[in-house]
């Protein structure tokens, strides 16, 4: 099957790519990378009357950095991130996570915002950007706002963006010199999608100690015992895994999955505690 007949517009400008979207005429849609997007257009689950292709959008391709923070652009590809062509301020962790999406040809095309603005309940970057405290800044008709990655998808495909709104980029914060991370997707194979992402980040000198399972529901779980318990060095393998279960409990979760998220969580603390 293939996609439906759709209007197709590559605008020059961000602010000629926001008109567009805010025109109201039928479904509106933005694609960047379209490595999931064309394939739901293929299916007949998507069906836009207009494509904007953002992709080549130099605001979007931006990259802006200072001592506190790196600002990526939402078009910056999974790729460039893996091959460190962009700055990273997360101590390897970024790029460890782009190693793992997919397949190369997807990362090539695929872009960090798109991820996020997609919020696929399997997607890494949700979860991993919440781990870091980052920031998505977002331009629409009422200007430009900021919202904490940790609240930005709200459900399965559903996210904190209005209507007319458009994912800029994302603000990571420069993880410290002595600052640890722990990072683990289960899946069945090698660029399939996850079925439990655990990331894990402790910053002392930050005084930041965080905790979020990916993968596991609508949106990313901020854990509260994990990352209490991982802000406390030396701690034992029985107190981790009993804020492991208390994180767990009232979620729904079935045996496996109660098994395969505990199993994430425990080696991704232990890479953090290491």
């Amino acid at each position: 099957m293939k996609a439906a007949a759709v209007d197709y517009v590559r605008p020059k400008t961000l602010g000629e790519a926001l008109a567009l979207l805010g025109r109201g005429d039928g479904e509106v849609r933005v694609m960047a990378g379209g490595q999931s997007l064309v394939a739901m257009m293929n299916l007949r689950l998507a069906n836009p009357g207009l494509l904007i292709d953002i992709a080549r959008l130099p605001e979007l391709l931006a990259v802006d950095e200072d001592a506190a923070s790196v600002m990526l652009g939402a078009c910056v590809t999974h790729a460039a991130i893996e091959d460190g062509a962009v700055p990273d301020p997360s101590n390897g962790l970024m790029p460890r996570v782009a190693a793992t999406l997919a397949y190369r040809a997807v990362r090539t095309r695929g872009t960090l915002g798109g991820s996020l603005a997609l919020a696929d309940p399997a997607a890494e970057w949700p979860a991993v950007l919440a781990a870091l405290d980052a920031e998505a800044i977002v331009d629409g008709p009422g200007g430009r706002r900021t919202v904490a990655c940790a609240g930005f998808v709200t459900g399965i495909y559903e996210t904190r963006l209005a209507a007319g709104e458009m994912l800029r980029g994302i603000r990571i914060p420069r993880l410290s010199a002595r600052a640890r991370w722990g990072y683990v997707k289960l899946a069945r194979k090698s660029g399939e999608f996850a079925l439990s992402v655990a990331a894990v980040v402790v910053d002392p000198d930050r005084g930041v100690a965080r905790a979020v399972l990916g993968a596991a529901g609508d949106a990313p779980l901020m854990l509260d015992a994990v990352s209490r318990c991982c802000a406390t060095a030396g701690v034992d393998a029985a107190v981790l895994d009993a804020a492991i279960a208390a994180d767990l409990a009232g979620h729904g979760f079935d045996e496996f999955e109660q098994g395969l998220h505990a199993a994430s969580l425990r080696r991704a603390a232990r890479q953090a505690l290491a």
